[in-house]
């Protein structure tokens, strides 16, 4: 298109022969037309009219080479830009292609694999950001200052005298060039704002459990900071599990030593469901479920011995605080649960004649599926615990007794619950406990 316009305006400046100029020697009716001719070719009785100047007076030649010129020179910087231009809308294309290339989750192309390619640290796009909605955002931005640039060249072309002065196909062939050009753009901004949507929808439910997770880690924290003065001694807090993760927990720093037999009494709050969970696990190399006590889904809350299963009669999880305490000996594997200082039930054979193995770890609020480790969320405990305490021995109902109703302070002569005992991990916290009797109250 450009090409033909110069080459009329070159054809102009090196000879063309004018068969018709309209002035006052005009026929009525006529039309006229500019032919181009050869340097040395006679014009073939085509004069050339004189042009009415400003004043009366006649352009010399030389004026008229200087407005062909001027004309010319226009055209060329046009051509120059719009091949700018082009080179952009190029390079753009391209780079739109290649993101559109890669196949996503459905194995087709252009269905949003390109993500994954971000998420491996590649960048496809050259300098433009990882971020996939940044890099939307940036690809809009593009194609509207693409689309405005497109629109500034039109407006150009139609201030120049040269717009006017195109024939009529020329100039619908221009229209439509741009017409094409912007619906193109129009269509990658909206597969792109598609895109964008698509992401927004994908992590706004992670977005809004994490913003969850930390508004609450942050009041635990601010109620920590606050409540820190309170410690009354070292056995005066509790361990907090606000969300069922597989990555809050505690650690107990002691271990166990070989046993015979064994009661582990606590105090615990929770309201979770399905099940609240697991309270605490020990784990041993070769046997992840040496200890559990765990309360997974609809199933009655459990005591694990060496893989082993005895289902308690237990009932916690109305959010109030529990006493509770399970009892068990080698000797025909008797067991016994307590709950609020009564005893609620009694068995044996779970796991008759096995010691509990020694040297493993001791984990709050988790079960573990190797040593220390693989928890998996749908078991965590949720809720809050205090005063978890382990003797090497079976412990006598009314010791149990005492220690529920507050009447007795007694801590376990192999686990005792002190401070600098207890570790907490992803953002489980430990802050002031209330007293046994405000505990009392809440049953």
């Amino acid at each position: 298109m450009l090409a033909l316009l110069a080459g009329l305006l070159l054809s102009l400046a090196s000879g063309a022969s004018w068969r018709g100029v309209r002035g006052q020697e005009s026929p009525p009716g006529s039309r006229f037309v500019c032919t181009s001719l050869p340097l040395d070719a006679a014009p073939s009785g085509c004069p050339l009219p004189p042009v009415p100047m400003q004043g009366g007076a006649l352009p010399s030649e030389e004026e008229l080479k200087a407005t062909v010129l001027q004309l010319r020179e226009t055209i060329l910087q046009q051509k120059e830009t719009i091949g700018n231009q082009r080179e952009t809308i190029r390079e753009l294309t391209s780079k739109l292609s290649r993101c559109e290339s890669f196949p996503g989750p459905d194995g087709k192309p252009g269905t949003g694999g390109w993500r994954k390619e971000f998420a491996k640290g590649k960048d496809t796009m050259g300098d433009l950001p990882r971020d996939p909605t940044q890099v939307i955002d940036q690809l809009s931005r593009t194609m509207q200052t693409l689309k405005d640039r497109l629109e500034n060249l039109e407006h150009q072309l139609r201030a120049n005298v040269s717009y006017a002065a195109l024939p009529n196909e020329l100039r619908e062939m221009l229209q439509r060039r741009l017409g094409d050009l912007e619906r193109q753009l129009l269509s990658k901004v909206a597969e792109l704002e598609d895109e964008k949507s698509l992401l927004h929808n994908e992590t706004s439910a992670h977005r809004q459990k994490t913003e969850t997770a930390l508004s609450a880690l942050l009041e635990r924290v601010s109620e920590l900071e606050k409540g820190s003065s309170a410690f009354k001694s070292p056995d005066e807090f509790k361990v907090g599990l606000p969300l069922r993760t597989n990555y809050l927990y505690g650690k107990i720093k002691k271990t166990l030593p070989e046993l015979y037999a064994f009661t582990v009494c606590l105090w615990l709050r929770s309201s979770a469901s399905p099940g609240i969970g697991t309270p605490f696990s020990y784990a041993v190399p070769g046997q992840a479920n040496e200890i559990v006590l765990i309360e997974w889904g609809n199933n009655p809350i459990e005591l694990l011995i060496n893989d082993k299963v005895a289902q308690l009669p237990l009932f916690i999880s109305d959010g109030k605080w529990h006493h509770i305490c399970v009892t068990w000996t080698t000797r025909d594997g008797m067991w016994e649960a307590f709950q609020d200082g009564e005893k609620l039930g009694t068995g044996e054979n779970l796991a008759p004649w096995h010691p509990i193995k020694p040297g493993g770890v001791l984990i709050l609020g988790q079960e573990q599926d190797t040593v220390g480790g693989r928890f998996d969320a749908t078991q965590a405990f949720v809720g809050e615990m205090s005063q978890f305490n382990i003797w090497d021995r079976v412990l006598k109902a009314e010791d149990i007794m005492n220690i529920a109703n507050c009447s007795t302070n007694m801590p376990g002569n192999i686990i005792p619950w002190v401070d600098n005992n207890v570790d907490v991990f992803g953002g489980a916290t430990k802050w002031p406990v209330e007293t046994c009797e405000e505990r009392l109250l809440d049953l």
